[in-house]
């Protein structure tokens, strides 16, 4: 399709892109806009993949985001292999050059894979549909699971193998199940949790090679416990996707870096979802990189919006968004607000951690809470931290 004139290109057609093509219109900008993503399906929630889709069956139709732009141009099932900022170019796959007048990082994120020498045939990761669909066989009752990784996914995965009837082991390095953001206390109480649903935690362990002849039928640990193996889920982290961009005057260590207003400094460029990484002021000036759905969503607005302005040579707000995160495991909901972590100092202001409360996270001030069942409770810590920006 050929245009008069370079108009926006989104790299990136998840979420984040699909709301920075949203924002883009609502901060108007009338011109062409291109949104181009590796993947072939029109953008979906991610959150459902790890729970009840891989439980339930994936039907793609439930997962797609509704959408309130219908005049957008969408390339998918194409990567970007590189960027030009200088000549405003960015190159597929096919090796189609496509320019623009503004460009939008929201890449995302991919996997990570651990170099663990063995047969590989039985090890999955899940980011995409792609991944759900071939996971979700191998979740048969009885069905030997390896887990590699305690954080949200990994946990999450944990929770629906044992709803399916699979015998589940987790081995991970941290100790304490999702303890980067709920901290010792509240991780233990999470394992004793799945503990009590049959999950068998390794922590403080790695996995030093996979055993067996055409695929993983056992994992050999670090200190030499073999676990039976049949299906390894691998739920290590994520790596940002910004290999398109090495090379450019853009600081790409740990994601993008942007701005408050998530410009990139010094080019008609923005950065949103997964890849970014940016200050917000409220939780002081250290940039950061937050993998949550709603910030995805949030920063892809944003971002679309200040490009706009910086389109009409008008200055671009901070964003002000509030970074929350959810989990679903057993009959347990997990809600939180701010930016929890486990080195803040963390108090139990209602309930017990073995059963529903709330946890407080301060660090000078509140800068976080989370609540175990306890979500419509949370509102009122909400409305406090939006009330709050330094």
């Amino acid at each position: 399709m050929e245009h008069s004139q370079p108009g926006v290109v989104i790299v990136g057609a998840g979420i984040a892109g699909l709301k920075a093509a949203e924002g883009l219109r609502q901060g108007g900008f009338t011109g062409h806009i291109t949104v181009i993503g590796n993947e072939t399906d029109m953008p979906y929630s991610r959150p459902p993949l790890s729970k009840e889709a891989l439980a339930d069956g994936i039907d793609l139709n439930r997962l797609i985001v509704a959408q309130s732009v219908d005049d957008v141009e969408w390339m998918l099932g194409h990567q970007v292999v590189s960027c030009d900022l200088a000549a405003k170019t960015v190159t597929l796959d096919d090796q189609r050059v496509v320019p623009f007048q503004g460009l939008v990082v929201a890449s995302g994120i991919r996997s990570r894979h651990l170099p663990i020498p063995g047969p590989q045939t039985g090890r999955f990761t899940l980011r995409t549909v792609t991944d759900a669909e071939a996971l979700r066989p191998a979740m048969h009752p009885a069905a030997q699971i390896l887990i590699l990784g305690a954080g949200f996914i990994g946990c999450e995965v944990a929770a629906t193998a044992r709803g399916l009837g699979c015998e589940v082991n987790v081995v991970a390095l941290d100790a304490e199940p999702m303890v980067a953001a709920l901290g010792l206390q509240l991780g233990a109480a999470m394992r004793r949790r799945h503990e009590h649903h049959g999950v068998q935690f390794h922590l403080g362990r790695t996995v030093r090679e996979f055993v067996g002849d055409d695929r993983i039928t056992a994992a050999v640990l670090d200190d030499g416990t073999e676990l039976p193996a049949d299906v390894v889920v691998e739920a290590v982290g994520s790596v940002p996707n910004t290999q398109w961009l090495e090379g450019l005057d853009v600081d790409v260590t740990n994601g993008v870096l942007a701005g408050t207003d998530l410009v990139i400094a010094g080019h008609p460029a923005v950065a949103a979802g997964d890849v970014a990484r940016f200050p917000l002021s409220r939780f002081g000036d250290k940039p950061r990189r937050i993998e949550h759905w709603n910030v995805a969503s949030e920063t892809g607005r944003h971002a679309g919006r200040s490009l706009a302005a910086l389109l009409n040579g008008l200055p671009a707000e901070p964003f002000r968004g509030l970074p929350s995160f959810w989990s679903d495991q057993y009959d347990v909901g997990i809600q939180a607000f701010g930016l929890p972590h486990a080195e803040a100092d963390i108090r139990i202001v209602d309930g017990d951690v073995d059963g529903d409360c709330i946890a407080e996270f301060h660090d000078e001030a509140l800068i976080g809470v989370v609540g175990i069942n306890r979500t419509p409770d949370l509102i009122p810590y909400r409305r406090r931290m939006c009330a709050t920006d330094s």
